[in-house]
């Protein structure tokens, strides 16, 4: 038999599930016990670094997306944005690199090791 844990827990089909609420701050200053949950929303896109470029070489997500390299070449490869914000440490075959874009603007980045593998990212 399972406790109830203020209703966060409940008994389905034999297995537990516990539910997880994430709160920030209160909905209003009268009632300092309320709890509001926040939607996690954040969008996942990937990229793949494979013959010697990045697939795709152009993407356009919304802010607050955070975009996944994963490279799929025998061969070591960097994610290296021209601005510098961006700076990957090398990658072999199977590695990931993830970034979350936060502000909108234009994203250029290359290989440092084969710089003719050239792309961007359009953030709006």
């Amino acid at each position: 038999m399972h406790r109830a844990l203020g209703g966060a827990r409940s008994v389905i089909g034999g297995v537990s599930m516990i539910v997880l609420v994430v709160a920030r701050g209160y909905s209003n200053a009268s009632t300092p016990s309320a709890i509001q949950p926040i939607a996690v929303s954040d969008a996942v896109s990937r990229i793949g670094s494979q013959n010697f470029k990045f697939d795709p070489p152009t993407i356009t997500v919304p802010a607050g997306t955070t975009v996944t390299w994963i490279n799929r070449d025998d061969s070591v490869h960097t994610v290296t944005s021209e601005d510098g914000r961006l700076a990957s440490a090398g990658l072999s075959n199977g590695e990931q690199f993830s970034y979350r874009f936060a502000v909108p603007g234009t994203y250029a980045y290359h290989c440092a090791l084969h710089p003719h593998m050239m792309a961007r990212i359009v953030v709006q």
